[in-house]
């Protein structure tokens, strides 16, 4: 459903913006090991039951992002 899409737009979008899965997942302020097993398939994006409920009742589910404007950019984390 979505896993093969995450894949390879958050392993593209790191290379496009120039930075590791590493930094990506500090920025995310989550671990780079988590992020690995999710990009892997390993820990689900979006909860399958959910999904199977939702399609039950006769919705497709979608995931969308976009890329933020400079004027809806989030401030940065503080990691202190």
């Amino acid at each position: 459903m979505l896993k093969g899409n995450i894949l390879v737009d958050v392993k593209l979008l790191c290379a496009r913006r120039g930075i590791t899965q590493r930094e990506a997942a500090e920025k995310a302020g989550t671990s780079p090991a988590y992020l690995s097993r999710m990009i892997r398939g390993r820990h689900t994006v979006v909860n399958p039951t959910f999904i199977r409920c939702m399609e039950a009742l006769g919705y497709d589910v979608r995931l969308t992002y976009e890329k933020r404007t400079e004027e809806k950019q989030r401030p940065a984390q503080d990691h202190a």
